[in-house]
């Protein structure tokens, strides 16, 4: 199989703090915009290719940060989930979508089996082998892991725009997504949605069934809304709220039944 990264792009997954003290880990499946070379633009513009379409705005920063002050390891995906989206399962239609939105991605169309796999290996696969990597490591080391996946959401999704600030999505609920919305409501300048503007499904998302369900560990995922952490200012802000809740949300949980 050809590879679809040359050897001078960057890696497809980014690790922070590897040897983070603390009991998260991180995971921000669409953290980057990149798209390698050998796919051209996808055939879209600047403009389109800096879109929510394309990435999760805001929410690397966020991560970043937040990996910092808890000193938390954080893995982030580094390619644009235009590319491959390391959310679904491959195979899945939305996987690499012939259309995101409304708008459609020429460079996926018309994919042959081989295009769809030299993608899986080069980006989704690596993704996921490092966190099974770190929650392996973790395991056999007996350490207790919580994790959180890291997500943010458009203001307007086809022209409706959304009043939720933040989302604590959950597939079924766990004393950690109770606690994490009552932690946010409890702010009380926010607006807090449970599974809003999504909800986990198995069959529309990977990382948290997988990861998460799959090994029986304390999890959740948090969509902020993009405007909120588009400049330095909101992204530092939440970070700092996120890192000061999850502390106790943390503090809260009782791990003989945290999930």
């Amino acid at each position: 199989m050809t590879s679809l990264l040359t050897p001078d792009e960057p890696a497809p997954v980014r690790i922070l703090r590897p040897e983070g003290a603390s009991g998260f880990l991180l995971a921000a499946d669409h953290a980057g915009r990149l798209i390698p070379r050998t796919l051209g633009a996808l055939g879209l513009d600047e403009t389109e290719r800096s879109r929510h379409i394309a990435w999760d705005i805001g929410i690397a920063a966020v991560t970043e940060e937040l990996a910092a002050r808890l000193d938390a390891t954080a893995v982030l995906q580094t390619y644009s989930r235009l590319v491959i989206d390391c959310n679904r399962a491959p195979g899945h239609p939305t996987s690499i979508p012939p259309v995101s939105e409304t708008t459609p991605i020429p460079g996926n169309e018309n994919l042959s089996g081989e295009d769809r796999a030299a993608r899986r290996h080069a980006i989704f696969g690596p993704y996921h082998a490092a966190l099974t990597r770190l929650l392996d490591a973790r395991e056999a080391a007996g350490r207790r892991t919580i994790l959180v996946a890291m997500h943010s959401f458009t203001p307007v999704f086809k022209g409706v725009a959304r009043a939720v600030e933040v989302g604590v999505l959950y597939h079924h609920e766990t004393p950690l997504s109770r606690l994490m919305l009552d932690l946010l409501r409890a702010e009380g300048d926010l607006v807090v949605g449970a599974n809003e503007p999504y909800a986990i499904t198995d069959d529309s998302d990977y990382t948290v069934p997988v990861h998460g369900e799959g090994r029986a560990l304390p999890h959740v995922e948090i969509e902020i809304r993009q405007d909120l952490i588009a400049d330095p200012a909101g992204q530092s802000a939440w970070a700092y709220r996120m890192a000061r809740l999850l502390e106790e949300a943390s503090k809260r949980l009782d791990w003989t039944n945290g999930r």
